[in-house]
């Protein structure tokens, strides 16, 4: 069902110095920062040869990735997502086999402008999972 690795996302306390040290040191190519304000945040990717590291920092006190700050100050892996063909036929089977999609269900579109949902990470070893339409 899952396809590619898409991206490996990350919470940040300061998105522009985490941007730094990915493009300055590291020497990897980084994307101008992207208000996403469906998702209350603001992301960059870091683009690398066979996936990307997604930065996010909160857009406003209300968003998601703040409680995750509130536990982590210093940030720290957040999400993994996954690539799927048909993201309702996705959506579909998870439920029946058991799986929580979070929110109403139904996709929005995600940073990628493609729909994506989000899992339940009770039900995928403590880690939250985005699955995003290829």
């Amino acid at each position: 069902m899952i396809g590619n690795l898409n991206h490996v996302a990350i919470v940040v306390p300061d998105l522009a110095a985490a941007a730094a040290i990915y493009r300055d040191t590291l020497g990897a190519r980084v994307s101008a920062p992207m208000p996403l304000p469906e998702h209350g945040v603001t992301t960059v990717f870091v683009e690398l040869p066979n996936t990307k590291i997604e930065l996010l920092e909160p857009l406003g006190e209300a968003s998601p990735v703040a409680k995750f700050l509130a536990k982590h100050a210093t940030g720290g892996m957040h999400h993994l997502c996954y690539e799927v063909d048909d993201i309702l036929a996705a959506r579909d089977q998870l439920m029946a086999r058991g799986a929580r999609v979070l929110g109403d269900g139904e996709p929005k579109n995600g940073a990628h402008g493609k729909p994506v949902l989000f899992l339940h990470p009770k039900d995928f070893a403590g880690t939250l999972i985005e699955l995003e339409q290829a």
